[in-house]
């Protein structure tokens, strides 16, 4: 198990970025989508991150010719998906099992979908039980809540759910079933939640609208789609901690490069202009995810902030916003937020936990916490396999040094996150 001593800097920096992680949701879906066409897809930028190599894996479990070079990956489907002769592998990749699920529901064969230790503790009822609800034959570890997972795929029937939850994983899971169902089916969240596979599906030429009550209609494929070709663009959510970087360390900027602008992926770079940072964007290109740079200027001390709307749009950030309100001025507050509990780590508790051996005054509560700003101290804290956990207190050991045990999670999403952060600060492993 490696740990990392990030080394107290708090010096200046002005950084142009354009080594960004590509973006791990958009990632994982061109490896599960291109097995929708019956063309080659070519996808540039491909993030060669151990979860998102394990959906491409999958992939070729599945039938699919995978040729990589460097990160542009050509993948082209055959002409029939075959089932696997082995379980296929999704490593820490919740999107993979929860995706691929709904995939693979509604195409005849048998699959074991699995993971790794920290996966198998992982709520899986949340997807499982809605395939149930439609006709999907899915069963695993304590009847279908924990991996590994049986699917027994089939044919399924029309459906019209409302789901309970705001969740892209969930919304993707059912969309990729509805494809290969008999009729029209339709899907509902409350709140918009990651439109990343609706944008991606209806590029390739599926039939998927969505009316003015929010219900998303998709009809079932009547042929192969067209062959994704896009680049992939820089992850928002990787490039948030360098945002929260510049937000926080006096005369810093950032202009990060070539970034998914999409409003429901960018929704913690509004709170952290909330809480005063200057931040600006610029589009420059929109195909299936509109594109452009984003720069993040030091504008004083943090304000404190409630948080308790949009969470859907948050959820990977708040990790990061919480180190940003550890250092803000007052107390913020984080409600609504029991979705956190199901990530990779609990990360309520885990940020919580961490939080407090800094030295910072946080209160724990169901749905969320509150956190009071104040100095942040060097301590010995514990990613518990949760990458976003890791990064987020590596940013926080530039003004108080700090020593992170189990990193190598960081490697799921951002494998280069060190060699940028070594620009700001010195690391010892």
């Amino acid at each position: 198990m490696k740990s990392v001593l990030v080394k107290k800097s708090e010096q200046a920096f002005d950084l142009v970025c354009d080594e960004i992680a590509s973006d791990k949701s958009i990632s994982h879906r061109c490896a599960i989508f291109s097995l929708l066409s019956d063309q080659a897809s070519k996808i540039d930028r491909y993030l060669l991150g151990e979860d998102t190599l394990n959906s491409l894996n999958i992939a070729a479990q599945l039938g699919a010719d995978i040729k990589r070079v460097a990160s542009s990956v050509t993948i082209t489907p055959p002409s029939s998906l075959k089932e696997p002769k082995d379980i296929l592998d999704c490593g820490n990749a919740g999107t993979a099992i929860r995706l691929y699920s709904g995939f693979l529901s509604s195409l005849e064969g048998m699959y074991i979908l699995t993971g790794d230790a920290y996966l198998k503790a992982r709520p899986m009822s949340r997807v499982v039980e809605p395939l149930r609800e439609i006709g999907a034959i899915i069963d695993g570890r304590e009847n279908g809540r924990l991996a590994p997972l049986y699917i027994r795929g089939s044919k399924l029937q029309s459906f019209r759910y409302h789901s309970p939850v705001d969740s892209a994983q969930v919304k993707s899971a059912l969309i990729l079933a509805a494809l290969r169902s008999n009729g029209t089916c339709f899907y509902k969240e409350n709140l918009l939640s990651r439109d990343h596979t609706e944008r991606m599906l209806i590029g390739m030429g599926a039939d998927i609208k969505k009316d003015e009550d929010g219900w998303i209609a998709i009809k079932p494929l009547k042929k192969p789609l067209k062959p994704l070709e896009l680049t992939v663009p820089a992850d928002p959510s990787s490039a948030f901690f360098f945002a929260l970087a510049a937000a926080i360390t006096p005369s810093s900027k950032i202009i990060i490069k070539d970034v998914s602008l999409n409003k429901t992926r960018i929704g913690a770079y509004k709170v952290l202009k909330k809480m005063g940072a200057d931040i600006e964007y610029e589009l420059k290109e929109d195909k299936y995810e509109p594109i452009g740079d984003i720069t993040v200027t030091y504008n004083g001390k943090l304000k404190a902030i409630e948080v308790s709307s949009k969470i859907a749009w948050l959820i990977d950030e708040l990790p990061a916003l919480a180190i940003a309100m550890a250092f803000a001025e007052g107390t913020s507050v984080v409600n609504n937020a029991k979705e956190l509990r199901v990530k990779e780590s609990d990360r309520i508790t885990s940020m919580i936990t961490n939080l407090k051996k800094c030295g910072i005054v946080c209160e724990e509560f169901e749905d969320g916490y509150s956190i009071t700003g104040g100095n942040i101290s060097k301590a010995v804290v514990d990613s518990y396999g949760d990458h976003r956990i890791a990064m987020s207190f590596a940013i926080a050991g530039i003004f108080s040094g700090m020593k992170i045990d189990d990193i190598d999670c960081i490697d799921t999403s951002f494998p280069n996150f060190f060699d940028i952060l070594s620009k700001i600060t010195r690391l010892e492993f």
